[in-house]
């Protein structure tokens, strides 16, 4: 379970294009406008309504359009539309005007890593990060040297991309152990094997507490206070975390954290999707669309932005409804629900 799990599907499994996506998105829009009692489908000013995925429903603010100001450090984390490709992804940006992407290493792989740095540059967009270095965890000291040797090619995609930082997921326990303890106390020795390798690159580490759900094989560093510990002995700059609501939502001292974390100068990152009920059976789908589950978005964000976060913040969903979705449908969905639960409340 300490192993690296990949989350992307084949080429073979992948959808169809943002251009045939945004046909049947406009399609989408054209038969909300056709059908009868179109009253619940309208805006107050008149104007029709989007239709929200993967809930179905008129959605509640206009889209944004691209060049909103609005939506200037809003990102698509690539897993959010995780049967595009790379280049897919690029122009769904493009066409919905996000200015960044955060990127996944598989693939960046697939097309190389020349190209991908060629195709992101071509296009204007910003690197927010790249997903993901860690899993780390093992104790078979062979396994340990093979994820070194990963996160060191993760580090140089990371400069080479442009991006801030990578992100470290810890790993989970290996097959067979109970040891939580000397799981983490791997994790903080492989981070700090690989700090000197980032800093001469220009690269933040970034560890990403998640849920304790995942505890056993994926993240056996489960909150954000954990997380402030592992990063402590490094200079900021050298390792700090991610903040995901999706992990951290139910933390009990969450907003204490957040300070901590600002004062050091620790947020590498924020993310955001939320919390549904009732969970799926595989539970690493439960990540939603902002605003159909529990996080409370508005205390979150202020806290974040008290602490001094400046950066983008990255839209990443695991929801197979949300997948099965045309990709322009899901980034019109995303914006909206950016625009009127989290970005107001950016400036504090």
């Amino acid at each position: 379970m300490s192993t690296e799990i990949s989350e992307f599907p084949s080429n073979s499994a992948r959808a169809s294009s943002p251009v045939e996506h945004a046909v049947a998105s406009v399609e989408h829009a054209a038969a909300a406008r056709q059908s009868p009692g179109t009253g619940d489908n309208r805006m107050l000013d008149g104007d029709v309504a989007g239709i929200d995925v993967p809930s179905g429903l008129a959605a509640r603010v206009p889209t944004p359009a691209p060049g909103d100001p609005r939506l200037a450090r809003l990102s698509l984390n690539q897993r959010t539309t995780a049967s595009w490709s790379l280049r897919e992804a690029i122009d769904g940006c493009v066409a919905a005007g996000l200015p960044a992407i955060g990127v996944w290493r598989e693939p960046v792989a697939e097309v190389g890593l020349d190209t991908a740095v060629r195709w992101v540059r071509d296009a204007g967009l910003r690197v927010s990060s790249v997903c993901r270095g860690g899993f780390f965890t093992a104790s078979d000291p062979d396994a340990r040297a093979a994820a070194h040797a990963s996160n060191l090619a993760a580090i140089a995609e990371t400069a080479a991309l442009g991006a801030p930082t990578l992100v470290l997921v810890p790993g989970g326990l290996p097959d067979g152990d109970r040891d939580l303890v000397g799981a983490r106390e791997r994790a903080a020795d492989a981070i700090a094997a690989l700090v000197p390798h980032a800093r001469d690159a220009g690269v933040t580490l970034g560890i990403e507490p998640m849920n304790p759900i995942f505890a056993a094989d994926r993240g056996v560093v489960s909150t954000l206070e954990q997380a402030l510990d592992l990063a402590e002995p490094f200079a900021r700059g050298e390792v700090g975390v991610v903040v995901d609501t999706y992990h951290l939502w139910w933390e009990p001292k969450v907003h204490e954290q957040l300070a901590r974390a600002g004062a050091a100068g620790r947020i590498v990152s924020y993310q955001v999707c939320d919390w549904i009920t009732p969970l799926p059976a595989d539970t690493l789908l439960g990540r939603g669309m902002m605003g159909d589950g529990h996080v409370d978005f508005a205390a979150f964000t202020r806290s974040v932005a008290a602490a001094g976060y400046t950066g983008d913040v990255e839209v990443e969903i695991f929801h197979a409804d949300v997948w099965a979705a045309p990709g322009a449908e899901v980034l019109a969905t995303l914006a909206r629900r950016y625009v009127e639960l989290v970005e107001p409340h950016l400036a504090c």
